[in-house]
């Protein structure tokens, strides 16, 4: 099967920050799909993506604000890991759709990420570390990936300590 993440948005207002998952699968070189499909809007669209996921994706990304439904019952629909990415709202600052994310029922895991453009990116991290289990070639890009964060984290460190005089 070919590495494919399927990444979903409850609304076209989400794409700014469901953005942020497709430009670090574009740099990780993984293929993905884009679609809008909304839990309360078109539930008969949602059903079919899940249902479908299987033959499709290693991993769904799922991007949803306020009640924020979407990721839970995608994954309530298909065995395939689903990554839900809560929207910031004027309501709480996306809260509401945080809390309508994690609190899942025994038994239907979604794996939440933080509010915002910071959630999705790591949704498209852990869909490509998923991935990466049956990918060794994905494997070695994850391992750069982290490879190239210690550094920057070294170099921040070496200009801290540089400003202090304690160099």
């Amino acid at each position: 099967m070919h590495t494919k993440i399927g990444i979903i948005m409850g609304s076209e207002s989400d794409f700014e920050t469901m953005n942020e998952a497709v430009k670090v699968l574009k740099d990780f070189g993984v293929a993905f799909n884009v679609n809008v499909i909304s839990a309360h809007r078109s539930p008969d669209l949602v059903h079919a993506y899940a249902r479908d996921a299987e033959k499709k994706y290693t991993a769904i990304i799922v991007g949803a604000g306020g009640a924020a439904h979407l990721a839970g019952v995608v994954a309530s629909l298909t065995p395939i890991p689903v990554i839900g990415v809560p929207m910031a709202t004027s309501v709480s600052g996306g809260l509401d759709s945080l809390l309508s994310t994690v609190q899942m029922p025994s038994g239907v895991p979604v794996a939440t990420m933080g509010i915002g453009k910071a959630g999705a990116n790591n949704a498209a991290i852990l869909a490509i570390q998923i991935a990466s289990i049956a990918d060794q070639e994905l494997r070695q890009k994850i391992m750069f990936h982290k490879k190239r964060l210690l550094d920057e984290v070294a170099k921040k460190d070496e200009n801290v300590r540089a400003k202090l005089g304690l160099l």
